[in-house]
């Protein structure tokens, strides 16, 4: 897709440079930088996760952030889910364990947090 846009815009500068104009080609090389910044900043997130497994009264989390993974094992009975309201983000899923406490769900948007949150109380109390 970048190639695409960066011969695309490389290719309108070109025909506005053969036509005289060629204070054009300038900025169609810096619009194309630019826009290969921004596809480098997108692709270093785009691959971010949380992964929650359940089983034999273990609770597994593992965040993946900008190519670093964290593992954490919390014992699920004594695991506590709680909202913690914040203004400008509506509320944040927070998993507190015995000796940490982690923050679930960036990924999600407030509603499907709220949800989340709720889902994962339910399945740590059975």
């Amino acid at each position: 897709m970048y190639s695409a846009l960066a011969v695309v815009v490389l290719g309108i500068g070109s025909a506005f440079a053969f036509a005289g104009a060629w204070l054009v080609m300038p900025f169609a090389g810096l619009e194309v930088l630019v826009l290969a910044a921004a596809y480098l900043a997108y692709a270093r997130r785009a691959a971010d996760y949380e992964r929650i497994v359940l089983e034999s009264g273990r609770l597994t989390v593992e965040v993946a952030e900008a190519q670093r993974v964290s593992r954490y094992e919390i014992e699920a009975r004594r695991a506590e889910v709680y909202l913690e309201a914040v203004k400008p983000q509506g509320a944040r899923v927070k998993l507190r364990g015995a000796r940490q406490e982690l923050e679930l769900g960036r990924h999600l948007d407030e509603e499907t947090r709220v949800e989340f949150a709720a889902e994962l109380q339910k399945r740590l109390r059975f």
